[in-house]
């Protein structure tokens, strides 16, 4: 256990002569859920600045026997106006966070310590830390987060002053050989009252009568000052996170300083009361605390130095050694949560440099229904995962081929064993299999398509296989029309017109593709609206803009179906990185849309 990292050891208590005054450094306990909230705050927030930023901590007086002085960092910690948990004492800390791990192994600590300690410094000698006593605990945490392992590098510093060299004259009592049982149970009381507002950290104690009353820390000169004239003791007081028997812990060293800072001009001996407290079967216990008698031993001159001191105060590693932790999360987390959280990591990184105002959570939340899933379909499919798309539905007719698995990225020979799996459901399978977060599933269904006959047995399939589709793009947001055929596309860019849905399409020809965006027609009469088409291109508004059809005179019909035709025409004949660039072009073109104010 680290301990007695204070002042050298000093003189033998047998012979009655003058010991310095040793501490218990303190050791930080991170609750794992802080990272998760750290790593939000530096993906969202942070990014690339090394900004410092405010955390919370605390620690309390009620440890067991044996364990050391724990400053607690919780999951909650970067609140900025999170208040400590009953019973335990606030501690002000910055976060310092590098962006890559060697800088985080190559900065100088000791610039890091004594920017600290200046900050400490200045809120003592200005009187800012009698107003905030919390300040007493300040502590660094110096970072780096590996994002992609989930490893976190972190190195604790808790700033004290190497000064005033306080000495005790006899051995540190407990409290029971210094307060009767009436005032012990007067302090606790005091300390404990709901009523009297004051750190309980960092305090002031007046014992007079067998009574004693807690006060706020900037009372004690005061209280001092007033006691001469009357039997009072007063004590600086300060809740105790050691649980050592001679030794008090770290924080007293600050508390010291501030009272050589500000009243070494009146005092240099204290009464300090180490206050330690522990619940045993709902009754409190406070027999284990500390009474010191601290002597400055220096001329008020002395203890007034006009630059800041020495300090120190880097916590040292589980080895015992200077050097920072590092802590793992990767192999306690869910495979499934770190597998969102990696996808999410490399969509927020753009954010940081190339594309500060993309808007990820729209595009996450679009609903996307894509119509075919064999070459373009798997593609696109893929491409829109990528970029975080959660919700998807595939729609196809047909089955996995032994042709498809090395054009269709989703599917696998397994998939064409025994006559082959519909494929939209092994594509949406697939998906699943990829990133388990999606929501996606497969409709095995057959799209209406204007010229081809149906026979009295067919016409209610038909009917149904209508109103499926009309119901899936009333459910869906951007309806990608990706099948091999111009007629299929026909009736699902009426219905996406008719309701007002994103509707894009994507075909391919052997060395070329087509990939446009269908017009969003408005309800409603605009009178703003242009009377003449004579407008230049690059004003035409989006509700102006015509579908698939309107650009080609040829009337869909059975005469483009895949029926009567030659293998080469039925089967869509394109090299095969065209499908690729058609996929790419229609998904980012959604992405682009989505960014829009209009969406």
């Amino acid at each position: 256990m680290a301990t007695r990292e204070g002042l050298a050891a000093g003189m033998d208590h047998g012979r009655g002569e003058p010991t310095i005054l040793q501490f218990v450094p303190f050791s930080s306990a991170v609750d794992a859920g802080f990272w998760h909230h750290f790593t939000l705050l530096k993906l969202d927030v942070l990014q690339l600045s090394e900004q410092a930023v405010p955390v919370a901590g605390s620690y309390t007086n009620s440890d067991s026997p044996g364990l050391p002085p724990r400053l607690h960092v919780e999951y909650d910690a970067l609140e900025r106006k999170r208040a400590p948990s009953k019973g335990s004492c606030r501690a002000s800390g910055t976060l310092i966070n590098t962006n890559t791990i060697e800088e985080f192994r190559n900065h100088s600590k000791q610039d890091l310590l004594k920017a600290s300690a200046t900050t400490l410094w200045e809120a003592i000698t200005s009187g800012q830390a009698l107003q905030d006593p919390s300040l007493l605990a300040s502590f660094l945490m110096f970072t780096f987060a590996d994002l992609k392992k989930y490893h976190f590098y972190y190195w604790f510093a808790f700033p004290a002053f190497t000064y005033p060299k306080a000495v005790h004259r006899k051995p540190p009592q407990t409290l029971p050989d210094t307060f009767t049982q009436r005032e012990i149970s007067s302090l606790l009381a005091s300390y404990t009252c709901p009523e009297v507002e004051f750190d309980p950290g960092f305090f002031s104690v007046t014992k007079c009568d067998e009574e004693c009353t807690v006060h706020p820390l900037r009372d004690y000169p005061d209280l001092r000052a007033a006691a001469h004239k009357s039997n009072k003791e007063v004590y600086l007081g300060l809740s105790d996170p050691s649980t050592l028997p001679s030794n008090p812990g770290w924080t007293l060293r600050n508390l010291l300083t501030l009272a050589a800072v500000k009243w070494s001009k009146q005092w240099q001996n204290y009464k300090v009361l180490c206050l330690r407290v522990r619940t045993r079967n709902g009754v409190q216990d406070a027999s284990h605390s500390l009474v010191v008698e601290v002597d400055m031993g220096e001329e008020p001159s002395l203890l007034q130095p006009a630059e800041m001191p020495p300090s120190l105060g880097w916590e040292k590693n589980e080895r015992g050694k200077m050097g920072p932790r590092m802590v793992n999360l990767s192999a306690n987390m869910d495979p499934t949560k770190l597998a969102e959280s990696a996808v999410d990591l490399n969509l927020k990184l753009m954010r940081w440099r190339v594309a500060p105002q993309l808007d990820l959570g729209v595009v996450q939340q679009t609903r996307c229904l894509l119509l075919g899933a064999g070459t373009l379909g798997c593609a696109v499919a893929r491409c829109l995962m990528g970029w975080g798309v959660r919700n998807l539905t595939l729609v196809d007719s047909a089955k996995v081929s032994y042709s498809n698995p090395v054009r269709q990225n989703l599917f696998t020979f397994n998939d064409c064993l025994n006559g082959g799996r519909y494929k939209a459901v092994a594509a949406a399978e697939a998906l699943l299999q990829i990133f388990p977060k999606m929501h996606c599933k497969g409709v095995v269904m057959s799209i209406p398509m204007p010229g081809h006959t149906v026979g009295e047995s067919l016409l209610k399939q038909v009917k149904e296989d209508v109103s499926t589709l009309e119901h899936l793009i009333e459910d869906h947001d951007a309806i990608f029309l990706l099948m091999d055929s111009r007629e299929s596309r026909w009736l699902p860019t009426v219905i996406g017109a008719a309701k007002q849905k994103l509707v894009l399409t994507a075909a391919l020809g052997f060395d070329s593709f087509l990939v446009m965006r269908h017009g969003l027609r408005e309800m409603d009469t605009d009178s703003s609206l242009p009377s003449t088409s004579a407008i230049p291109r690059n004003s035409i508004p989006g509700s102006m803009l015509g579908c698939y059809f309107c650009n080609d005179v040829v009337a869909p019909g059975n005469v483009s179906s895949t029926q009567d035709r030659t293998l080469d025409q039925q089967c869509t004949v394109t090299r095969p990185g065209v499908s690729y660039l058609a996929a790419g072009h229609v998904t980012e073109l959604l992405v682009a849309i989505l960014q829009h104010p209009d969406k």
